[in-house]
């Protein structure tokens, strides 16, 4: 197989964009010269935009509002030999195959891949071992020819870049004289979450330490900004996280996503759940600490953060009692103190850390 022009079709979260783009760079190591695209969400488009090996955006919310007739010419506009069902969207897979893209490749396990697709592979999510990048690289394997890479070696097929001029207002949130740590409580629903009261006092320890304390190399203190989107900050401020938190910075609602991923890219630290921002910041090389439940699929086996400073929390037992609800005890079951161990490990080590 040789194809021209390959799209990416994969329409969900902003985490998943980001576990998606190490598949765009085999795809780009094994055809240099292809085009490759990705049919994705506006939300997502920053992220596709500052990946090296995407050539082109495709807004899905444009195309899917089209008459039928007028999407599929949409489609064969885009002159696109093969196309890859990463995340799998019934009516995107009857609008490839309407539009007479020669090769389309999706798995097994949907009904309607069967009447669409003519490149069916053997592949469940659910049961399988594999990390969720792993996997969408495992499903594109009849395509690129690779074996799929341990997850230690996928960090370096990221491609994601930002690029920052020095007169950037977003360096005046940060110090070299601090740790710079981003905490981000909430997650959309999208992860189990840690809970208010320990982002509080996890935040109100970092900003106590001094440099007579030595917890940190060199006895820096710590600047520690809370981020979310508007709406969850205004969460955050009612639910009391600032009253205990000490002297955190509240950045929650004040950047679009071109902007939080530049501001990520200074910070020095991100804790979160398995949220997009956790893995822009892994992707972009930065100490990212994830907090899981011990729950599959939802565990670091899946989803932890990739990236040659990256690392996980999960509770050390197994569980299925809180699968079905977003309380989940496992989750509380990670302390203050093993985050801030964490953080101070990663920070102060010369040596990286890979999942």
């Amino acid at each position: 197989m040789n194809p021209k022009h390959i799209l990416i079709s994969r329409t969900d979260s902003i985490g998943d964009v980001v576990l998606t783009l190490p598949l765009t760079g085999l795809l780009r190591k094994k055809f240099p010269d292809s085009k490759i695209s990705f049919l994705g969400m506006p939300y997502t488009e920053e992220i596709i935009k500052s990946c090296v090996h995407i050539d082109q955006f495709y807004d899905w919310s444009k195309i899917k509002v089209l008459e039928e007739h007028d999407s599929v010419k949409a489609l064969k506009a885009m002159q696109v030999d093969t196309i890859i069902h990463v995340f799998p969207r019934k009516e995107i897979v009857k609008l490839a195959c309407k539009a007479g893209v020669p090769n389309r490749l999706g798995t097994t396990g949907r009904t309607y891949n069967w009447l669409y697709c003519n490149m069916l592979v053997p592949l469940s999510r659910r049961n399988s071992t594999l990390h969720e990048a792993q996997l969408n690289i495992r499903l594109a394997q009849r395509v690129h020819g690779y074996e799929v890479p341990p997850t230690k070696e996928i960090s370096q097929l990221y491609g994601f870049n930002v690029s920052m001029s020095p007169e950037d207002p977003l360096h005046g949130y940060f110090s070299s004289d601090f740790y710079n740590i981003i905490l981000h409580p909430r997650s959309k629903g999208s992860a189990r979450e840690w809970g208010l009261t320990n982002y509080a006092g996890l935040a109100a320890k970092l900003v106590k330490n001094k440099p007579q304390t030595g917890s940190f190399v060199e006895g820096k203190p710590c600047r520690v900004f809370i981020t979310g989107t508007a709406d969850e900050g205004e969460m955050l401020r009612n639910e009391g996280l600032f009253e205990n938190a000490g002297e955190v910075i509240d950045v929650t609602g004040k950047f679009n996503l071109h902007q939080f991923i530049r501001f990520i890219s200074l910070a020095d630290a991100i804790v979160a759940g398995s949220t997009g921002p956790l893995h822009i910041a892994a992707a972009l090389g930065r100490t990212a600490i994830g907090l899981y439940p011990p729950i599959k699929p939802m565990h670091p086996g899946r989803w932890a953060p990739i990236g040659e400073n990256a690392s996980w929390i999960v509770a050390n037992k197994e569980c299925n009692d809180c699968r079905k609800t977003g309380n989940c005890t496992c989750m509380k079951l990670i302390t203050i103190d093993q985050v801030q161990q964490k953080l101070n490990e990663m920070l102060i080590s010369d040596t990286t850390q890979i999942f």
